[in-house]
């Protein structure tokens, strides 16, 4: 049978402390206003930011002319400008340091078709994403996970095959419409009062 090699690690990590109450009530929080399935994605999101801001207070201990700082501080630095996690004026590693889950989690696609008025809620953002009716681009995005670039968050709209989009109606709307055509044929013009 053998090993399965193919290298893995962790996407999230759970807190030290199960039982904080103010941490408790701060994911619930988070949770609720962010439409998440669960604590795991807000673990997930802090897993990301603990890496980067890792990443950047080591690059801080390095000399401001070495070349790996430079470097690497610089393509970090893009990196979160285009995600439009960092702002554009903000360009040093301090400002890394002083990043929140909420900037993350802003940048979602779900929160993203949520405060561009394409769903009614953060959860209906959340459905019409899985159910396939959003695309970034031309790029059909089931994801509401997915992290939106600054220079893709103008491209998002309904899919073109979806209802919403102009696309072919649902199966609730055809078989009402079916429904509509054969009350016509059969003549029943006068029970229709809706």
């Amino acid at each position: 049978m053998g090993h399965d090699y193919r290298k893995y690690s962790k996407t999230s990590r759970t807190p030290r402390r199960p039982f904080e109450k103010e941490r408790l009530d701060s994911e619930l929080e988070i949770v609720g206003q962010y439409g998440l399935r669960n604590k795991r994605e807000v673990w997930r999101v802090q897993l990301v930011l603990s890496k980067m801001r890792t990443t950047a207070r080591t690059l801080l201990t390095l000399d401001e002319k070495d070349p790996r700082r430079m470097f690497e501080g610089a393509a970090l630095l893009r990196r979160l400008t285009r995600l439009g996690v960092l702002d554009e004026k903000k360009q040093a590693l301090d400002y890394v340091l002083s990043l929140n889950v909420k900037e993350f989690l802003e940048r979602r696609l779900q929160t993203q078709v949520f405060r561009l008025g394409l769903a009614k809620s953060m959860h209906h953002a959340r459905v019409i994403i899985h159910q396939r009716h959003i695309r970034v681009g031309k790029q059909l995005v089931n994801v509401p996970s997915y992290l939106v670039r600054m220079d893709s968050q103008k491209h998002i709209d309904f899919s073109l095959h979806s209802p919403y989009g102009g696309g072919r109606p649902g199966r609730v709307r055809r078989r009402a419409l079916r429904n509509k055509a054969k009350k016509k044929e059969s003549g029943g013009d006068d029970e229709d009062e809706d």
